[in-house]
């Protein structure tokens, strides 16, 4: 798929580009599908209490809150290519708003589940996200785009860890117990989600020069069937070693993240005797560092690409890896919490700079199935989060064991970041695309203006 008139730099305040528009949107959308996917973690010690969950049942609901992202991502990446990444986020949002609000009606360790299952399904946002800023931004800043976008969006994992618990108790306030309490807090983000969905609707398009079924009518993209159905470009991905091998890299990075995610609260709440309030604020900062830490992950991605090609791409993608596996094992060993908390930014930048400079490689693996590749790649993130979730529904291993192990499968698995290699011509396209594109915007990638 080659989309034309591409912007080649990100300016951040400009409103009326729809390159703009749909960054900003998508990296919001993103951020607000966090408050629904995850709103409901920082408050598990809450619905343990009030459910008599045990341990092994929390870890249950924490791997079905990510198994179904992993087939609905693959599904969306290709929906995408069909109807626009426009139209897909819209009917994920509004759809994925009502398991986020009906989880207030769960009464058992089976509803909850259920619910929980359900609500993963707004987990295929990211996908949409990095395709529609991968189709309207140039080589020569996709990399920053694409990372900004997700790590701003990745960003509501922290702030949800720090808002979910004031909405909850702002409710409190209001004269209403917990078991009550936790189950209206649910209803907030649905909401937001449901308006959002909306908005993405009106105010975005998914392309530079307009949505696909009017570049289809023009004849300046292929109509999706035949070689460019969704069977056809979900079999090519598919057969491509390398897109098996990001998704082995993404498993270790976005699934360690989501991972964090869903036990930080708990694990800090229990392991330091802290308060819900005090371990939200603490397990908060590892998502907050999303702020900058995803985006520098594609800012090195496109730096590399500028002195050594796609091969500078995958180059930084490893050493990214290395050092997140390294970081993982010197946090689980902590015990002291301030040292647990230093370690653990160190530990939560090197996971989103991976997970940022995967998505760097991503769009110039195979450009006329963008989707797919996106698909099955961000697919791996919730593979590898339902992999760590095995480590942590065990009673016979604490937390602590399981985070070592899970920095030890880390390190094997930036390895896999080494298969990813592009024939010459590719090396050479790519490059004399990246060089054009810079040279007709010399200066920064990224603007105020």
């Amino acid at each position: 798929m080659e989309i034309q008139n591409k912007a080649n730099r990100i300016r951040l305040f400009n409103w009326k580009m729809p390159q703009m528009r749909a960054f900003h949107f998508s990296w919001f959308a993103f951020h607000i599908c966090f408050f629904g996917w995850f709103g409901i973690a920082p408050l598990m010690a809450v619905v343990r209490d009030d459910l008599g969950l045990t341990k092994t049942q929390i870890g249950n609901t924490i791997i079905a809150s990510v198994a179904i992202t992993v087939i609905v991502r693959l599904a969306i990446g290709v929906l995408c290519d069909r109807i626009g990444p426009r139209r897909a986020y819209t009917w994920l949002l509004c759809l994925g708003s009502l398991p986020v609000m009906c989880i207030g009606f769960a009464d058992s360790f089976e509803s909850f589940f259920l619910a929980r299952l359900a609500i993963g399904a707004i987990g295929a946002s990211f996908v949409i996200t990095q395709y529609h800023t991968s189709v309207m931004f140039a080589p020569n800043v996709v990399g920053t785009a694409n990372a900004t976008s997700a790590g701003w969006g990745n960003l509501g994992g922290g702030t949800t860890q720090i808002l979910m618990p004031l909405i909850f108790s702002g409710i409190l306030m209001l004269g209403v117990n917990e078991a009550l309490g936790w189950r209206l807090a649910m209803v907030v983000p649905g909401i937001v989600l449901f308006l959002t969905g909306i908005a993405y609707y009106f105010f975005t398009q998914d392309a530079p020069d307009g949505n696909f079924d009017e570049l289809r009518a023009r004849g300046e993209l292929p109509e999706a069937d035949g070689e460019h159905g969704m069977g056809a470009s979900f079999a090519t991905a598919a057969k491509d070693i390398r897109v098996w091998a990001l998704f082995v890299v993404y498993a270790a990075c976005f699934g360690v993240e989501l991972t964090i995610n869903n036990i930080a609260a708990i694990y800090f709440f229990d392991n330091f005797g802290l308060t819900l309030a005090t371990a939200g604020i603490i397990a908060g900062l590892f998502g907050l560092m999303n702020l900058f830490a995803r985006t520098l992950g594609g800012i090195f991605s496109d730096l590399f690409a500028r002195n050594s090609g796609l091969k500078g791409r995958v180059r930084w993608l490893f050493i990214a890896m290395l050092c997140e596996g390294v970081a993982l094992l010197f946090f689980s060993q902590m015990h002291v919490l301030a040292l647990a908390i230093g370690i653990m930014l160190v530990f939560s930048l090197f996971v989103q700079m991976a997970e940022g400079a995967t998505f760097g490689v991503v769009p110039f693996i195979n450009k006329k199935a963008l989707g797919a590749v996106a698909g099955i790649v961000g697919a791996g993130g919730n593979a590898g989060a339902v992999a760590a979730g095995f480590l942590f529904r065990s009673e016979a291993l604490s937390y602590q064991e399981g985070l070592f192990y899970l920095g030890v499968a880390v390190i094997i698995a930036s390895l896999c970041a080494l298969l990813v290699r592009f024939s010459p011509e590719v090396e050479a396209e790519e490059n004399a695309a990246y060089q054009d594109a810079a040279g007709s915007e010399p200066s920064a990638a990224l603007s105020l203006r």
